[in-house]
């Protein structure tokens, strides 16, 4: 009797063996499960993990891109009736000549803005550079005249470099079809009134000024560089190093005028953004302005632009630290933007596509609202109460109709007023 019990038990294992197989192979088959089942990639897809394609193991799920836990660190006071002279922290003046770090102007310039831009030169130069001597650098798309360059180099006793761009970084690449961005470009500008959407010429400007200017080799030498438009007017003295400044208290970008593009020329920017972050999570730093980006404070903005407020620093003024825009993480940053088209298909302009770059890429302490730099390109100022400057109404903006436009209030909530 004994035997017979162990042969039936025999029996029953075996077929509890048989079952097990057969249950193994079929859910082998149904869900694709490899022989190597240890491997990453079959371990992630049994439990519902996304696979990763870029060799980076972190799990994108838990990045959350679309809610934040909201802060607010605005300031007791309007800034702009407190009055302000210089910047907290390490300040280097004229006599410190030891003390000044490898930086230039840069200017992306026409010919025929010659006038425009020796207005400019003329103003920075005396609030500002008759004192620190930093270089200009100056680029174009066709080559400067000789009337340009002799007249710019009078305006200023700094060395003068002009720069002829090629036109491998300046015209559109080749995945881009000419005709199906013409045509867009029409109907933006048509349709929802969009400037410069159908520009060429600007739709180029943006992209060399998002991600080919700080690989020029005539920048390899120069750590910062200080963007300088045509037809802007400074109001303000600025008796420091302004360079020195970003270099000594750690700052990777300034700014001075915050404002809301136009949600339809960004339609599908921050989707995309927000995809290169999910194929690279570690590249959003902890410390990011994700608030600032996805804020809702003007909805019909938030819906045109898909989640993404449209808030950014403008960029005709912006004081950069040029090692942020040569990081491997804002080379990739660029590259994948740039191979979806926005450049051209809709109207994608550097100011949020450094914007956004900062905010989510760099710690939000590193980025410098210049509070005490007097700054006006039509139509918007930055006009502090400061005794060093003139002819700028403390806390002007804009027109009366323009007020809406000024998103700084949100950029203040996210990082306060350093």
């Amino acid at each position: 009797m004994l035997t017979q019990r162990r042969l039936l038990s025999i029996l029953l294992a075996v077929g509890s063996i048989i079952i097990f197989i057969t249950v193994l192979t079929v859910f082998h088959d149904s869900v694709g499960l490899r022989a190597h089942v240890t491997h990453l990639d079959d371990i992630k897809k049994l439990f519902g993990q996304k696979q990763d394609h870029n060799n980076n193991s972190t799990d994108t799920s838990s990045l959350n891109l679309e809610t934040v836990e909201f802060v607010d660190h605005s300031p007791n006071r309007d800034p702009f009736e407190v009055p302000v002279s210089e910047p907290e922290g390490v300040l280097y003046r004229a006599e410190d000549v030891d003390k000044r770090v490898p930086a230039t102007f840069i200017s992306l310039v026409r010919n025929s803005e010659l006038e425009e831009l020796l207005e400019s030169i003329a103003q920075l130069e005396a609030v500002f550079n008759s004192k620190f001597n930093y270089p200009w650098t100056f680029f174009n798309d066709k080559e400067f005249t000789e009337e340009f360059k002799e007249k710019v180099q009078a305006a200023t006793s700094s060395n003068c470099t002009f720069v002829k761009i090629a036109p491998e970084d300046w015209e559109e690449p080749e995945w881009i079809d000419r005709k199906k961005a013409q045509k867009l470009g029409q109907k933006m500008r048509e349709d929802d009134d969009v400037q410069h959407a159908n520009e060429q010429s600007y739709k180029r400007m943006c992209r060399w000024n998002s991600g080919k200017f700080y690989n020029h080799p005539e920048l390899d030498k120069y750590h910062y560089y200080w963007r300088v438009e045509p037809k802007t007017s400074y109001f303000c003295d600025i008796d420091y190093d302004v360079f020195a400044y970003m270099d000594t208290n750690d700052k990777d970008y300034g700014f001075v005028i915050n404002l809301y593009d136009s949600p339809q020329s960004v339609g599908t920017l921050w989707p995309t953004a927000k995809e290169f972050f999910q194929k690279h999570p570690d590249y959003v730093h902890d410390n990011n302005a994700l608030q600032w980006v996805i804020q809702e404070n003007r909805p019909y903005h938030h819906k045109l632009a898909n989640g993404y407020s449209t808030c950014h620093f403008w960029s005709n003024f912006e004081v950069g630290r040029l090692d942020f825009f040569r990081s491997q993480a804002y080379r990739d940053y660029f590259d994948y933007l740039d191979q979806k088209g926005g450049f051209f298909y809709e109207r994608w302009g550097d100011a949020p596509v450094h914007s956004v770059a900062l905010a989510m890429m760099t710690d939000k302490s590193r980025i410098h609202w210049f509070r005490d730099i007097g700054y006006h390109h039509a139509p918007y100022f930055n006009c502090p109460r400061s005794d060093k400057c003139r002819g700028c109404v403390p806390g002007k903006f804009s027109g009366p109709s323009l007020g809406q436009e000024n998103c700084l209030q949100e950029w203040l909530k996210v990082a306060g007023t350093a």
